[in-house]
Protein backbone atom coordinates (compact mmCIF):
# COMPACT_ATOMS: atom_id res chain seq x y z
CA UNK A 1 0.00 0.00 0.00
CA UNK A 2 2.81 2.44 0.84
CA UNK A 3 4.46 1.80 -2.51
CA UNK A 4 1.21 2.60 -4.31
CA UNK A 5 0.80 5.85 -2.40
CA UNK A 6 4.37 6.94 -3.19
CA UNK A 7 3.92 6.08 -6.83
CA UNK A 8 0.72 8.13 -6.96
CA UNK A 9 2.45 11.10 -5.32
CA UNK A 10 5.30 10.98 -7.78
CA UNK A 11 2.91 10.79 -10.71
CA UNK A 12 0.90 13.73 -9.38
CA UNK A 13 4.00 15.81 -8.80
CA UNK A 14 5.23 15.07 -12.32
CA UNK A 15 1.91 16.14 -13.84
CA UNK A 16 1.92 19.32 -11.72
CA UNK A 17 5.41 20.26 -12.87
CA UNK A 18 4.48 19.62 -16.47
CA UNK A 19 1.33 21.72 -16.17
CA UNK A 20 3.31 24.63 -14.63
CA UNK A 21 5.87 24.64 -17.44
CA UNK A 22 6.00 27.69 -19.70
CA UNK A 23 7.43 28.42 -23.12
CA UNK A 24 8.20 31.98 -22.08
CA UNK A 25 11.83 33.02 -21.62
CA UNK A 26 13.20 36.09 -19.87
CA UNK A 27 14.98 38.20 -22.47
CA UNK A 28 15.63 41.49 -20.70
CA UNK A 29 15.44 43.15 -17.29
CA UNK A 30 15.21 46.92 -17.02
CA UNK A 31 14.39 49.37 -14.28
CA UNK A 32 13.84 53.04 -13.73
CA UNK A 33 13.18 55.40 -10.85
CA UNK A 34 9.91 57.28 -10.57
CA UNK A 35 9.96 60.56 -8.70
CA UNK A 36 6.94 60.75 -6.42
CA UNK A 37 6.09 64.40 -5.91
CA UNK A 38 3.13 66.81 -5.92
CA UNK A 39 2.19 65.98 -9.52
CA UNK A 40 0.21 63.02 -8.12
CA UNK A 41 -1.76 65.11 -5.61
CA UNK A 42 -4.48 65.94 -8.16
CA UNK A 43 -5.59 62.29 -8.44
CA UNK A 44 -5.85 61.15 -4.85
CA UNK A 45 -7.52 57.90 -3.80
CA UNK A 46 -10.27 58.83 -1.31
CA UNK A 47 -10.52 55.38 0.27
CA UNK A 48 -6.77 55.19 0.69
CA UNK A 49 -6.74 58.61 2.36
CA UNK A 50 -9.41 57.49 4.85
CA UNK A 51 -7.47 54.35 5.69
CA UNK A 52 -4.19 56.21 6.14
CA UNK A 53 -5.55 59.18 8.10
CA UNK A 54 -4.96 57.68 11.60
CA UNK A 55 -1.30 57.08 10.78
CA UNK A 56 -0.55 60.24 8.83
CA UNK A 57 -0.05 62.63 11.74
CA UNK A 58 2.50 60.39 13.45
CA UNK A 59 4.44 59.68 10.27
CA UNK A 60 4.40 63.33 9.19
CA UNK A 61 5.73 64.44 12.56
CA UNK A 62 8.79 62.27 11.97
CA UNK A 63 9.40 62.58 8.24
CA UNK A 64 8.20 66.08 7.31
CA UNK A 65 10.61 68.40 9.17
CA UNK A 66 12.72 70.29 6.61
CA UNK A 67 16.50 69.87 6.90
CA UNK A 68 17.54 72.07 3.98
CA UNK A 69 17.05 72.89 0.32
CA UNK A 70 18.26 71.38 -2.94
CA UNK A 71 19.21 73.88 -5.63
CA UNK A 72 18.11 71.50 -8.39
CA UNK A 73 17.11 67.91 -9.07
CA UNK A 74 19.94 65.67 -7.84
CA UNK A 75 19.96 62.07 -9.05
CA UNK A 76 22.48 59.21 -9.23
CA UNK A 77 23.78 57.45 -12.34
CA UNK A 78 27.04 56.19 -13.83
CA UNK A 79 29.75 57.06 -14.53
CA UNK A 80 29.31 60.35 -12.64
CA UNK A 81 26.24 62.17 -11.34
CA UNK A 82 25.25 65.15 -9.20
CA UNK A 83 23.99 62.95 -6.34
CA UNK A 84 26.94 60.53 -6.29
CA UNK A 85 29.30 63.52 -6.27
CA UNK A 86 27.35 65.19 -3.46
CA UNK A 87 27.18 62.17 -1.17
CA UNK A 88 30.85 61.34 -1.66
CA UNK A 89 31.78 64.93 -0.83
CA UNK A 90 29.59 64.77 2.28
CA UNK A 91 31.59 61.75 3.48
CA UNK A 92 34.79 63.80 3.23
CA UNK A 93 33.07 66.80 4.86
CA UNK A 94 32.03 64.60 7.79
CA UNK A 95 35.66 64.00 8.72
CA UNK A 96 35.60 67.13 10.86
CA UNK A 97 32.89 65.56 13.01
CA UNK A 98 35.18 62.64 13.85
CA UNK A 99 38.59 64.34 13.99
CA UNK A 100 39.45 62.72 10.66
CA UNK A 101 41.03 64.18 7.52
CA UNK A 102 40.15 61.89 4.60
CA UNK A 103 41.55 62.73 1.17
CA UNK A 104 38.95 60.66 -0.64
CA UNK A 105 35.28 59.71 -0.26
CA UNK A 106 33.70 56.65 -1.90
CA UNK A 107 29.94 55.99 -1.89
CA UNK A 108 28.34 53.12 -3.82
CA UNK A 109 25.73 54.21 -6.32
CA UNK A 110 23.69 51.10 -5.51
CA UNK A 111 23.13 52.55 -2.03
CA UNK A 112 21.49 55.70 -3.43
CA UNK A 113 17.85 54.67 -3.69
CA UNK A 114 16.12 57.93 -4.65
CA UNK A 115 16.84 61.47 -5.80
CA UNK A 116 16.50 64.89 -4.20
CA UNK A 117 13.87 67.02 -5.93
CA UNK A 118 14.54 70.73 -6.29
CA UNK A 119 13.30 72.71 -3.31
CA UNK A 120 12.84 71.83 0.34
CA UNK A 121 14.44 68.60 1.51
CA UNK A 122 12.83 66.82 4.45
CA UNK A 123 13.95 64.16 6.88
CA UNK A 124 11.87 61.71 4.87
CA UNK A 125 13.57 62.67 1.61
CA UNK A 126 16.96 61.83 3.09
CA UNK A 127 15.66 58.48 4.36
CA UNK A 128 14.47 57.66 0.84
CA UNK A 129 17.89 58.49 -0.63
CA UNK A 130 19.79 56.61 2.09
CA UNK A 131 17.35 54.00 3.51
CA UNK A 132 19.90 51.50 4.79
CA UNK A 133 21.49 51.31 8.23
CA UNK A 134 24.93 52.16 6.83
CA UNK A 135 27.41 53.84 9.18
CA UNK A 136 30.29 56.18 8.38
CA UNK A 137 33.67 54.51 8.16
CA UNK A 138 37.21 55.89 7.91
CA UNK A 139 40.14 53.70 6.90
CA UNK A 140 43.60 53.71 5.37
CA UNK A 141 44.59 52.16 2.05
CA UNK A 142 48.10 51.80 0.69
CA UNK A 143 48.55 53.40 -2.71
CA UNK A 144 48.76 50.09 -4.56
CA UNK A 145 45.41 49.05 -3.05
CA UNK A 146 43.92 52.43 -3.86
CA UNK A 147 44.92 51.92 -7.50
CA UNK A 148 43.31 48.49 -7.30
CA UNK A 149 40.16 50.13 -5.92
CA UNK A 150 39.99 52.59 -8.82
CA UNK A 151 40.42 49.68 -11.23
CA UNK A 152 37.45 47.95 -9.56
CA UNK A 153 35.40 51.15 -9.74
CA UNK A 154 36.25 51.29 -13.45
CA UNK A 155 34.98 47.72 -13.94
CA UNK A 156 31.66 48.81 -12.46
CA UNK A 157 31.42 51.77 -14.84
CA UNK A 158 31.81 54.26 -12.00
CA UNK A 159 30.85 54.80 -8.36
CA UNK A 160 30.50 57.86 -6.19
CA UNK A 161 33.91 59.52 -5.67
CA UNK A 162 34.75 62.84 -4.06
CA UNK A 163 36.09 66.08 -5.49
CA UNK A 164 39.69 65.86 -6.66
CA UNK A 165 39.39 62.51 -8.41
CA UNK A 166 40.13 62.38 -12.15
CA UNK A 167 39.48 58.81 -13.28
CA UNK A 168 39.53 57.93 -16.99
CA UNK A 169 37.95 54.66 -18.15
CA UNK A 170 37.91 53.12 -21.63
CA UNK A 171 34.96 51.47 -23.39
CA UNK A 172 35.96 48.08 -21.96
CA UNK A 173 35.58 49.49 -18.44
CA UNK A 174 39.32 49.41 -17.84
CA UNK A 175 41.14 52.13 -15.94
CA UNK A 176 43.23 54.29 -18.29
CA UNK A 177 44.51 56.82 -15.76
CA UNK A 178 43.71 58.32 -12.38
CA UNK A 179 44.78 61.42 -10.49
CA UNK A 180 43.93 62.40 -6.93
CA UNK A 181 44.04 66.13 -6.23
CA UNK A 182 46.10 66.60 -9.39
CA UNK A 183 48.75 64.04 -8.49
CA UNK A 184 49.46 60.46 -9.41
CA UNK A 185 48.85 57.92 -6.68
CA UNK A 186 52.03 56.70 -4.98
CA UNK A 187 51.78 52.89 -4.58
CA UNK A 188 53.89 53.08 -1.39
CA UNK A 189 52.01 55.95 0.27
CA UNK A 190 49.03 55.73 2.64
CA UNK A 191 45.68 57.38 1.93
CA UNK A 192 42.85 58.08 4.37
CA UNK A 193 39.44 57.25 2.88
CA UNK A 194 35.90 57.98 4.04
CA UNK A 195 33.19 55.54 3.00
CA UNK A 196 30.29 53.55 4.49
CA UNK A 197 30.63 50.28 6.36
CA UNK A 198 28.93 48.25 3.60
CA UNK A 199 31.54 49.36 1.08
CA UNK A 200 34.39 49.05 3.58
CA UNK A 201 33.53 45.33 3.85
CA UNK A 202 34.43 44.92 0.18
CA UNK A 203 30.89 44.76 -1.19
CA UNK A 204 29.73 45.89 -4.64
CA UNK A 205 32.91 44.56 -6.19
CA UNK A 206 35.22 46.91 -4.30
CA UNK A 207 37.26 44.15 -2.65
CA UNK A 208 40.37 46.34 -2.34
CA UNK A 209 38.79 47.71 0.84
CA UNK A 210 39.40 44.36 2.52
CA UNK A 211 43.08 45.36 2.75
CA UNK A 212 42.29 48.49 4.77
CA UNK A 213 44.03 49.29 8.05
CA UNK A 214 43.45 51.72 10.94
CA UNK A 215 39.68 51.42 10.61
CA UNK A 216 37.45 53.87 12.48
CA UNK A 217 33.87 52.59 12.23
CA UNK A 218 31.66 53.99 15.02
CA UNK A 219 28.64 51.73 15.43
CA UNK A 220 26.19 54.00 17.29
CA UNK A 221 22.87 54.85 15.61
CA UNK A 222 23.84 58.55 15.39
CA UNK A 223 26.63 57.61 12.98
CA UNK A 224 24.20 56.35 10.35
CA UNK A 225 25.09 58.10 7.11
CA UNK A 226 21.55 59.46 6.72
CA UNK A 227 22.02 61.60 9.84
CA UNK A 228 25.34 62.86 8.49
CA UNK A 229 23.63 63.85 5.24
CA UNK A 230 20.95 65.70 7.24
CA UNK A 231 23.60 67.49 9.28
CA UNK A 232 25.27 68.69 6.07
CA UNK A 233 21.97 70.03 4.73
CA UNK A 234 21.30 71.80 8.04
CA UNK A 235 24.73 73.42 8.03
CA UNK A 236 24.22 74.68 4.48
CA UNK A 237 20.74 75.96 5.36
CA UNK A 238 22.10 77.82 8.38
CA UNK A 239 24.59 79.53 6.06
CA UNK A 240 21.78 80.48 3.69
CA UNK A 241 22.87 78.01 0.98
CA UNK A 242 20.87 75.59 -1.12
CA UNK A 243 22.72 72.30 -1.59
CA UNK A 244 24.04 71.86 -5.10
CA UNK A 245 26.36 69.53 -6.99
CA UNK A 246 27.74 69.54 -10.51
CA UNK A 247 29.32 67.14 -12.98
CA UNK A 248 33.05 67.91 -12.81
CA UNK A 249 34.70 65.20 -14.89
CA UNK A 250 35.58 63.08 -11.87
CA UNK A 251 34.93 59.95 -13.93
CA UNK A 252 35.01 60.02 -17.73
CA UNK A 253 34.77 57.27 -20.32
CA UNK A 254 36.94 57.66 -23.42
Amino acid sequence: MKKKICASCLLGASLLLCSCGSHYELTKVSRTRILIDKRYDSAQDTQANIFLAPFKQKVDSILCPVVGTAAKYLSAYRPESPLSNLLSDILVWSGKLYNEQPVLGVYNIGGMRAAFAQGEVTYGDVVEVAPFENKICFLTLKGDKLLELFSQISKRGGEGVSHGVELVINDEKEMVSVLLNGEEIDPAASYRVATIDYVAEGNDGMTAFKSATDINAPAEEKNNVRYIIMEYFREQAAAGNAVNSEIEGRITIK
